[in-house]
């Protein structure tokens, strides 16, 4: 069996040759380079940032629900009404178009109790399934809607008299026309009083299909074959109108979108291919072949793909079809994500209804053919098409051969039809891939205007909603498209379910589960500066120079047009020139020595660089004590050179100009709130110290007020003890703005002893600098308290080794002049402390011939332990066992052991006091 790799599946053009490689080595190969493709992608691919992002309860925006009523995701606008008709759950609103929270009438349709039973016997959820999920809203009339429900897994259809909002109580059978799942996808239009939709014909969802009820004519549908649809998801489904000037009298059509398992390709998974559908509005099925099917029932693939890595985005999410007075000049927007949802990405496609109609009016089709007689393969049919073309709407040449209706139509094209509904050739989009591409978002709905701006050219504006209740709004200029903003829309991050765009209200609307938010569809008065109006590229949004605001042009008289400014490349140079900010203007902000400072700055767009500069000098994060932040600077333990002037700058970059802007946000002046000076004393005019370390003259000290430390000079450790006492002169630097640059650091310096005249040149403590005062102070009491807690610390270090005897002969005397000179050693220990001390060279033992006291002579074994004092070397005594005191028997002996000389030998020990001595 033969697999296809995604990107192989998406652009293959009808070449089936592959290598023959077992199944499982070859899907096991395919997905490991698409898991490789994946990470790519997602690392590695381009992706846009929207410039601005508004929270929630940073825009203005108007809300609707009502407690105990969920899922208002069904939305329908009408113009002509200025209404908002919502479908919730078991309920029916209609809200003031110009303000969603004025609530004109409601209407409740709820789930009888023996609907309600029999769903729940079939193991539906009572709470959940078993309501009624308002999904069909429709016009039908000036007087009428058309409305349809899930109705407890029973689809039923009613109609809402608008006059006195009310249902008419016709229920009607609603299989086919709605869903029976709420969580189902589904889509309907009504045109023309006939409601063409795409859903599923039978309560297990297993029945696709896509059909039109009319009041005049019978049912019509597709057929039940996995070749006209595979498990679709419906998502989008519009009418494209033809101009009844047109020469070839062509009919109107009527386009679905969904996304289904895929037929003419395999791969190791259930691969979803993108499709774009087409029947006739004239279609009446045919005669004999086909009764009661669609005869003009075609189907394509729509490619959104990246080129460049061979990525494809394989789901569509949601459709808008831009529709214009020329056909065109109409476009199809669509949102697209990947089937693998770790990626992350989401992409806009855009195609041009004429590259739509060409693939379906000239495209190839494609047949199933068998393949080594084990499966079924579809390819490209290579052999002559009959006419008229099969799928092809009636036109002035059909009527003219007296094909006036698709019930005249040949057998041979309706069976041709029925075999080969898909289409070989692609859709591929407007540039060959996609207008916009996101990342770590999923786009669910979309929906396109089309705004004339102050340069008179036309500019596409697209508004995206995410899953998590967000709204994208773009433009699209010189085929690239910009983000201008993202709105955070819902106040909790759920998704979007509809999105409904009014241009003569200029109002978004944005449904979901929890209810109704009503957003403008430009927010130009958030702009405070020109360069801020400017910059956004919003074609809403124009700068009026004669009132300092950023306003909506479609709200300003088109008198007024000509004075505005607007540029949508970016070009912030068209501002007028403002001047910059004074000194006088910058904020002052005194704060205490080694405490923090917050400096703010908030930036509104997202594609800018925050630049901080000190004293004008460019601050990087490798800054001593600097954290740029998002939000502004923030300066840890701030010091005295920390001091002075802070500014925040903005610098963006406009890549349709090709440079950037720099704008200054804010000024600070940085100063340091230092406690106020001792008054001056008469007879504390020098500071002294004494030879001894660590003794002042406590004249010298001064007490700083709020924190109790003392202020003392810093002590040089290490160095020769002065002979004689010193004194410290403080020496002040010269007065300076110390706001504008740092302060030196005092000096200190070290002079002989001398007896001055009262009348002398001393600096007096009111001359000093503060700055000296704080960094002698905070620098002294820290050394002083180092020191102290070494020198603690060695302390107990030493009283502990010393006690424990650790350590040798002085501090053992140490030890035993504090204990006392009388102590008896343990035994155990008796040998080893003689056995420490090596006996002079002049006073050593004969080794050849001075025998023992049995009168045998001295092993050589018994020589190395006379001459071995060390520790390692006494193993009775590293062991811990006691040492034998005699060598040639087991008897002990009466006599000095041989070792001991207390003549020749002086106790090297305080506390060793020897029995035999």
């Amino acid at each position: 069996m033969n697999h296809y790799s995604l990107a192989d599946a998406m652009t293959d053009k009808g070449n089936f040759t592959v290598p023959k490689l077992s199944e499982s080595n070859m899907g096991f190969g395919v997905l490991g380079v698409f898991l490789g493709l994946l990470l790519e992608v997602s690392t590695h691919g381009p992706h846009a940032v929207p410039r601005t992002s508004w929270k929630h309860q940073d825009v203005d925006l108007m809300e609707f629900s009502e407690p105990g009523i969920f899922n208002y995701s069904t939305l329908l606008l009408s113009e002509e009404r200025d209404a908002l008709y919502v479908g919730a759950r078991e309920a029916i609103f209609q809200l003031s178009k110009k303000n969603v929270t004025v609530k004109n009438n409601k209407v409740q349709w709820s789930v009888a109790e023996t609907p309600m039973m029999m769903c729940t016997l079939k193991g539906k959820s009572k709470e959940r399934d078993c309501l009624n999920y308002i999904r069909v809203l429709q016009d039908l009339d000036d007087k009428r809607l058309y409305v349809c429900g899930t109705h407890a897994f029973q689809p039923q259809c009613d109609y809402l008299y608008l006059s006195n909002f009310s249902l008419a109580g016709q229920a009607e059978d609603g299989r086919g026309k709605c869903s029976f799942d709420p969580s189902q996808s589904f889509t309907t239009i009504m045109v023309d009083g006939e409601l063409y939709s795409g859903t599923a014909y039978n309560f297990l969802g297993s029945e696709p299909i896509i059909s039109r009820y009319s009041p005049s004519q019978s049912l019509l549908r597709t057929e039940y074959s996995t070749s006209w649809l595979n498990e679709p998801s419906f998502v989008f489904a519009d009418v494209i109108r033809e101009d009844r000037h047109r020469a070839d009298g062509e009919d109107d059509k009527i386009y679905y979108f969904f996304t289904e398992v895929s037929v003419e390709y395999e791969f190791f998974g259930k691969l979803l291919i993108p499709r774009v559908a087409r029947v006739c509005k004239g279609d009446l099925g045919g005669q004999r072949t086909l009764q009661k099917k669609w005869t003009s029932f075609l189907k394509a693939k729509l490619v959104c793909s990246m080129p460049e890595l061979n990525f494809v985005f394989n789901v569509v999410h949601d459709v808008f079809i831009l529709k214009a007075a020329d056909q065109r000049e109409t476009v199809i927007y669509g949102v697209f994500t990947s089937q693998w949802g770790n990626v992350g990405l989401s992409a806009v496609c855009a195609y041009n209804m004429v590259t739509v109609e060409e693939v379906f009016s000239k495209g190839k089709y494609m047949q199933k053919a068998t393949v080594e007689q084990s499966h079924t393969k579809w390819v490209r049919y290579n052999g002559i098409t009959p006419s008229p073309r099969p799928g092809a709407c009636i036109n002035n040449l059909n009527r003219q051969q007296n094909i006036s209706s698709s019930l005249h139509l040949p057998d041979k094209t309706l069976q041709f039809v029925k075999d080969h509904p898909l289409l070989e050739d692609p859709v591929l989009p407007i540039g060959n891939g996609p207008r916009l591409i996101t990342k770590d978002v999923n786009y669910t709905q979309i929906v396109v205007e089309r705004v004339q701006a102050l340069d008179r050219n036309i500019y596409d504006i697209i508004f995206t909603g995410t899953d998590k209740g967000v709204l994208h709004k773009s433009v699209v200029y010189e085929g690239e498209v910009h983000i201008v903003e993202e709105i955070q829309l819902l106040k909790t991050p759920e998704p979007i379910k509809n999105l409904l765009l009014s241009s003569q209200a200029r109002s978004l609307y944005a449904g979901s589960d929890s209810g109704v938010v009503q957003s403008p569809t430009a927010f130009c008065d958030k702009y405070l500066s020109c360069a801020e109006c400017i910059l956004a590229r919003d074609p809403y949004c124009a700068w009026n120079p004669h009132t300092s605001a950023c306003v909506n042009i479609f709200d300003t008289p088109s008198q007024v047009h000509r004075s505005l400014i607007q540029s949508l490349n970016g070009d912030a140079d068209k501002c007028p020139s403002v001047s910059g900010l004074s000194l006088q203007d910058y904020q002052h902000v005194m704060v205490k020595p080694g405490s923090s400072a917050e400096l703010p700055c908030l930036v509104h767009s997202n594609l800018a660089q925050v630049m901080w500069k000190s004293n004008g000098s460019a601050l990087t994060e490798a800054s001593r004590f600097h954290l740029i932040g998002e939000t502004g600077l923030l300066i840890y333990s701030v010091a005295p050179e920390d001091q002075g002037h802070y500014e925040c700058w903005s610098v963006e970059w406009a890549p349709a100009v090709g440079k950037n802007f720099s704008r200054l946000l804010a000024g600070y002046f940085l100063t340091l709130d230092l406690p106020p000076r001792p008054p001056y004393q008469a007879g504390h005019k020098t500071t002294t110290l004494s030879s001894g370390l660590g003794k002042q003259d406590p004249s010298s000290t001064h007490s700083s007020e709020g924190n109790g430390k003392t202020d003392r000079p810093p002590l040089t450790l290490g160095s020769a003890r002065p002979s004689s006492t010193a004194t410290v002169h403080f020496t002040s630097p010269p007065q300076t703005d110390s706001s504008l640059t740092p302060p030196p650091s005092s000096t200190i310096r070290l002079q002989p002893k001398q007896h001055l005249h009262p009348s002398s040149n001393i600096p007096r403590p009111e001359t000093r600098d503060p700055s000296a005062e704080y960094l002698q102070h905070n620098n002294s009491t820290a050394l002083l308290f180092l020191f102290l807690l070494f020198f603690l610390l060695f302390l107990a270090a030493l009283a502990y080794n010393c006690y424990m005897q650790y350590l040798p002969a002085p501090c053992l005397r140490l030890r035993a002049a504090l204990l006392g000179s009388h102590k008896t050693p343990q035994p155990e220990y008796r040998a080893c402390e003689a056995g420490l001390i090596e006996p002079p060279v002049t006073e050593k033992l004969d080794l050849t011939e001075q025998p023992t006291q049995n009168g045998s002579q001295v092993t050589q074994n018994q020589l190395r332990a006379l001459r071995d004092t060390g520790y390692e070397t006494e193993p009775e005594c590293g062991n811990g066992q006691i040492p034998s005191q005699s060598f040639g028997d087991d008897s002990p002996s009466q006599e000095k052991p041989f070792d001991v000389d207390c003549d020749s030998q002086p106790i090297e020990f305080a506390d060793a006091d020897d029995p035999y001595c």
